[in-house]
């Protein structure tokens, strides 16, 4: 259940958890029972856990240095066997 900032003319701000299905229902001030108005509160993320912190620390630090063990080796292209490039590497039919 998400908790909702709401704001009370009377008795100022308060904090209520509501189910998700409430959302647009009308709310009452529980101490006064006043009408209340639903304030806009970002949401709560912190970036100390899990694997956002640790994207937030990679984005912020140098980059890191990838070395290969061994040069890629050179890709073998075949030449066209007929007159149609995009046939490359398709055998003719014979017949």
């Amino acid at each position: 259940m998400p908790l909702y900032e709401f704001r009370c003319q009377i008795d100022g701000d308060f904090d209520a958890w509501r189910r998700l299905a409430d959302f647009d229902k009308p709310m009452s001030c529980p101490t006064c029972q006043g009408s209340v108005k639903r304030l806009f509160s970002p949401p709560n993320i912190s970036l100390n856990s899990g694997g956002l912190g640790a994207i937030a620390r990679q984005a912020s630090s140098e980059p890191r240095v990838v070395k290969r063990d061994r040069e890629p080796t050179a890709p073998r292209y075949q030449s066209a066997a007929s007159s149609r490039p995009w046939m490359v590497g398709h055998a003719p039919e014979r017949l």
